[in-house]
């Protein structure tokens, strides 16, 4: 039978909270966006906990921050764990945090415990994710890992306050014209240690689950245009009502998914209603619709669901119909090998989960276009996330933290 391996309880505490200062609002909430003095002092606090560990450190050309313990055979492709270390504003102390500082114990611990692995395995605490400064950024430090990153977007990408992310990045000493340089190609397996954000854990009494796969995500802005009447001279029969027609397609869309069940989730998220008056029928609504689902095949008909839904009650109502498709995110299901990997290690460490599918988007969601991914999830309280009050317990995360190191050990030591 092989052997447990143990995180210390107070190491995986006072990390969580030495971080969460870099950014904190003197409570439990802590905003840090990416290239800000709060984000400069919390990526210089992870260097210097990975020299601390013994590993190799860099920040890469966009702001990625790695630590390298290198392997007995250097040329075979890497293992590497971590995740995000930009937060919302205000959002708490463990979304994308909790894989940052997991990754580097986990490291930290293999190579304290069982010396130079096999294939190099390395931690890393990505630049950005939450697109809480830059609107149009998410997924920053993962897209130039992976290529994605196109040459016009340092100048395009718009934060809130009206700065392009180039000089955000030139104001902390990073170089936009550099960003390719970002892109790796030797990377084997990404593995994301995450809390779960939302109740699925906590509704099973368990503190950790393992991701079947990450869900796609498309939102459409949509706009049904009519013509705006008298709300009492003109007779129902004859008006061209968008809110009408808004009405019928958002129970249609909600309900599709309500009736698929789960995985599947539509959201209505914003309507702007014009002229938006009580006594005028609208001449148009704009609304978007966040549709998700973690299967690729299902993705796809739940899209083409929605979209017939739309264009059928549009044209019966005599609607003007159009949509953008503002967000598009391909559903990655976990790679097999990985996931079995980190079921076994959860069966060594005595830990029981269940798999479940990941309804947020994830930096691995980017990973997977360079490499095998697999995520842990950890129990949140209540369910919450993206809040100064999302919380997940100690004894929880270092059942998450011990399942990320066994399953490293046997992808990189074996």
């Amino acid at each position: 039978m092989q052997e447990k391996i143990h995180i210390d309880p107070a190491l995986v505490e006072r990390m969580l909270l030495d971080m969460a200062a870099h950014g904190s609002d003197g409570g439990t909430g802590v905003s840090r966006t990416v290239y800000s003095p709060e984000w400069v002092g919390a990526t210089g606090l992870y260097a210097k906990w990975c020299e601390e560990a013994g590993l190799q450190v860099r920040m890469d050309a966009v702001g990625n921050v790695w630590g390298r313990l290198e392997g007995a055979d250097a040329d075979r492709k890497a293992i590497v764990s971590g995740s995000h270390i930009d937060t919302q504003t205000p959002g708490g102390r463990y979304d994308g945090t909790l894989g940052v500082i997991g990754a580097l114990i986990a490291v930290k611990v293999l190579r304290e415990r069982f010396g130079t692995p096999v294939r190099p395995l390395e931690c890393v605490a990505l630049c950005e994710e939450e697109s809480s400064r830059f609107p149009s950024a998410n997924f920053w430090g993962s897209r130039a890992i992976t290529g994605r990153v196109g040459p016009t977007d340092p100048d395009t990408v718009i934060g809130y306050d009206g700065k392009s992310i180039a000089e955000a990045m030139r104001d902390v000493g990073l170089d936009p014209a550099r960003i390719p340089e970002a892109v790796r190609n030797d990377i084997d397996t990404f593995v994301e240690l995450h809390i779960e954000q939302g109740p699925i854990l906590e509704h099973a009494d368990l503190a950790v689950g393992l991701v079947t796969g990450i869900t796609g995500i498309r939102h459409y802005g949509v706009e049904l245009t009519g013509i705006a009447n008298h709300a009492g001279a003109f007779p129902m029969d004859l008006r061209k009502d968008p809110v009408a027609g808004f009405a019928e397609i958002t129970s249609g869309l909600v309900d599709t998914a309500h009736r698929w069940g789960r995985p599947a989730v539509t959201t209505i998220g914003r309507v702007n209603v014009k002229p938006n008056a009580p006594a005028i029928i609208a001449d148009s609504v704009g609304f978007t619709v966040d549709a998700r689902h973690p299967d690729p095949e299902m993705c796809q008909k739940l899209h083409a669901s929605h979209e017939s839904l739309m264009t059928e009650v549009a044209s019966r109502r005599g609607l003007g119909l159009k949509w953008s498709i503002l967000m598009d995110h391909p559903a990655r299901p976990s790679d097999p090998d990985t996931l079995e990997a980190l079921k076994a290690a959860a069966a060594i460490q005595g830990v029981p989960t269940i798999f479940m599918a990941s309804g947020a988007g994830h930096d691995s969601q980017q990973m997977a276009r360079i490499a095998k991914t697999a995520m842990i999830f950890v129990r949140s309280k209540d369910g919450r996330s993206h809040t100064p009050e999302e919380f997940s317990s100690t004894e929880d995360i270092v059942a998450g933290i011990e399942i990320l190191a066994k399953g490293l050990h046997t992808l990189a030591y074996s």
